[in-house]
């Protein structure tokens, strides 16, 4: 059988200046975010229809998966960029995919491509784009817009190649849909795609002023530790890449953003905060709600009462 394109979940609740111009007056608005929001399926659609601003200055951060066809990709993100004073977006593996009935056929890099330009008629900045600066009280943040996929180094456990790790993913019936619906093309395989677009991200983050603090904001988690809570340990493999592991000690990092998992909550690495922002499918949010609220607010922090948790554990309760 193939499994979902995302794992199960575990029960754990949980006027803009132009890209990189000079920033707004400090302290305007806040920097808020979601992903995950699957806006073609039927009871979704309602909670992005819901999605507002509180303020004229609040910026908002879309990591991914907002739909599978362009046309409910261009619904989405045009509603959120009327109702936000910037909308940053990044791809999922399910904008990449290739649908047999998408009037849009096609694949790999042509349709990334074709997805930012659609982003840009819209007003809405892409990992192309230079990092906008979000206007923080306490000075400006750039806002990092990665866009990376995954090389199967999350590798099942047990096993010590790409190889191997498929296999027993496939023998146990644990296989993401990307393997038949996301095509590399150009590239020859899906993790040849990924190691270039590491390799350029890496090259713009290491040119970037070490004195801005930076907001990483991607689909997938920058680190393997997040998907140890998955019930399905075979799925990491589609979750990330081991080569951006040391990112966010290697550079002037305030906050990580990601989704893909399903399993909103908060995480700190090395003290570094984890912010998983995905929405997630009904049979999900159904069970879980929404007890952080559907917009995560990313800047300014807002402390929990609870003391941040020691380096790789929630700081937000549920079983796991």
């Amino acid at each position: 059988m193939t499994a979902p394109s995302d794992p199960a979940p575990t029960g754990v609740p949980s006027a803009v200046p132009p890209p990189g111009g000079a920033p707004a007056p400090r302290g305007t608005g806040r920097l808020l975010a979601v992903s995950d929001l699957h806006a073609a399926v039927t009871d979704n659609r309602p909670i992005v229809e819901s999605l507002h601003a509180t303020s004229d200055a609040d910026w908002l951060i879309v990591a991914g998966d907002v739909a599978e066809r362009p046309d409910d990709i261009r619904w989405a993100l045009s509603l959120l960029a009327e109702r936000f004073a910037q909308v940053i977006w990044t791809p999922g593996n399910h904008e990449l995919w290739t649908l047999d009935k998408d009037p849009v056929q096609l694949r790999g890099q042509a349709r990334y491509e074709h997805l930012v330009e659609l982003c840009r008629e819209l007003g809405v900045i892409t990992p192309e784009d230079p990092f906008p600066l979000w206007p923080g009280p306490e000075g400006p943040v750039a806002i990092a817009p990665l866009f990376l996929l995954y090389d199967y180094t999350f590798r099942a456990p047990g096993t010590h190649t790409k190889e191997e790790s498929l296999a027993v993913a496939h023998e146990s019936g644990i296989v993401c849909n990307d393997e038949y619906l996301l095509h590399p093309d150009p590239y020859p395989t899906r993790d040849d795609w990924c190691r270039a677009r590491v390799a350029e991200t890496e090259r713009r983050l290491a040119a970037h002023d070490p004195e801005i603090p930076l907001v990483l904001a991607g689909h997938w988690p920058l680190v393997r530790e997040p998907t140890s809570v998955m019930w399905y340990p075979e799925f990491a493999q589609w979750c990330g890449t081991e080569l951006t592991a040391d990112w966010h000690r290697r550079f002037n990092v305030a906050a990580v953003v990601y989704g893909h998992l399903h399993i909103p909550r908060t995480t700190w690495y090395d003290d570094v905060r984890f912010e998983e922002v995905s929405i997630g499918y009904p049979r999900e949010w159904r069970e879980r709600g929404h007890p952080r609220g559907l917009l995560r607010q990313i800047l300014p922090y807002e402390a929990e009462s609870a003391p941040p948790a020691r380096t790789g554990t929630a700081t937000s309760g549920g079983s796991r």
